[in-house]
């Protein structure tokens, strides 16, 4: 049930799906791979959206060159761990909800059981190695993935449902090198709300998915543009007999 509280701190959401639809938010469980550039403005609009458990996996401690872009740290928690400086932020800004951290690597050994408890798990990572691995533990535990990357300018986002749509190696066939890439804030930021809008979406049943489609940002030029990506029969990862 919906407190008289939830009711006033979410009345604008509800007005839009109804105390049925932030029931779903309140009962759900979202795992964000990452409390970076990505993760930071996926977390803060996912607690204050009002989402039951919001779990985050990061291995990394809070860096001066972190702040340009991961708004869920401050100055004062450089060398403190990115779990806990967003736990404190999270917590603060929705005592509502429970935050779950786990300061873990992602590895192939524990992909699985870390995502394995959610209703829908976000990419917020900062290479491909890692997010094929997240890509195809999704895959085999049936757990819907929203995809988003950045660099520079750029960004791209998509909504992977197994079993229904193309998976990431449809549409990315090779692993791109691991680099140290260029980023603006703000890049981030745009990127990451889109996940978020789309991870409240799935989870009230509300507007229509990023699904087959990949969203492509261009901030430099301020344009937006959809490329339609299909499911690949020979796929190693989500093709079926």
């Amino acid at each position: 049930m919906i407190s008289e509280n939830e009711q006033n701190l979410y009345s604008r959401q509800i007005m839009m799906f109804g105390e049925e639809g932030q029931e779903k938010l309140k009962n759900s469980s979202v795992t964000i791979t990452g409390s970076g550039g990505l993760g930071s403005p996926i977390a803060i609009y996912l607690a204050a959206a009002g989402v039951g458990k919001i779990r985050i996996i990061d291995h990394d401690t809070v860096a001066l060159s972190n702040l340009n872009r991961q708004i869920l740290h401050h100055h004062k928690d450089i060398g403190v761990l990115k779990v806990d400086s967003a736990k404190g932020k999270l917590n603060d800004l929705n005592p509502n909800i429970d935050i779950e951290t786990f300061n873990e690597t992602l590895s192939p050994d524990n992909i699985k059981n870390l995502i394995g408890k959610s209703h829908i798990v976000v990419d917020a990572l900062d290479n491909y190695h890692t997010r094929f691995s997240l890509n195809e533990a999704a895959v085999q535990e049936q757990i819907p993935l929203v995809h988003g990357a950045v660099e520079g300018f750029h960004g791209q986002v998509t909504t992977i449902i197994p079993g229904e749509t193309p998976c990431m190696r449809c549409f990315i066939s090779k692993t791109p090198p691991k680099k140290t890439f260029p980023i603006l804030g703000t890049t981030a930021g745009i990127i990451g709300t889109m996940q978020a809008n789309e991870v409240i979406k799935y989870l009230t049943g509300s507007g229509k998915l990023l699904t087959g489609r990949l969203l492509l940002w261009d901030g430099f030029n301020s344009k937006t543009e959809e490329v339609p990506v299909n499911k690949n029969q020979y796929c190693e990862i989500c093709a079926t007999e």
